[in-house]
């Protein structure tokens, strides 16, 4: 099982209409088109594509995000829901550089488009290390 996941609001880029969602959301379209060239990325087996009802990025849709435990979670907005395949790549390439670094670190200066912007949080990792809690709460008490 993997521990890196690529979240994809699928609510992004709606057309509603009376209160209901017409028609293909653009977070619909982004989705699609990175699972399409999914298989053929070198570290398919190491990431999954979840697509998320609604991430609350409305503002800045398409809204995507790099997740995993002990590292940073970055939230991206402003993306394109059609994507060239050279930025569809470009997702992947950060995705690639998330995957390598030990915290999921991903300077400004590293990062490919179309994810060199539109970045909407950095949020700190959250600890699943048990010996690291046990300290933590050791040092509390």
């Amino acid at each position: 099982m993997t521990a890196h996941t690529i979240f994809v609001c699928t609510t992004c880029a709606s057309k509603w209409e009376n209160g209901k969602r017409i028609g293909e959301s653009g977070g619909e379209k982004l989705l699609k088109r990175l699972q399409s060239a999914y298989p053929n990325w070198q570290l398919n087996r190491e990431f999954v594509i979840q697509p998320v009802e609604c991430m609350s990025a409305c503002s800045r849709s398409c809204a995507v995000s790099f997740a995993s435990p002990d590292k940073t979670t970055y939230l991206f907005g402003d993306i394109s829901p059609d994507l060239t395949p050279t930025e569809v790549n470009g997702v992947f390439d950060c995705a690639d550089k998330y995957y390598a670094h030990p915290q999921g670190s991903l300077p400004w200066s590293e990062r490919p488009e179309p994810l060199k912007k539109g970045i909407i949080a950095r949020i700190p990792a959250v600890s699943t290390s048990l010996e690291k809690n046990k300290i933590e709460q050791e040092m509390c008490n």
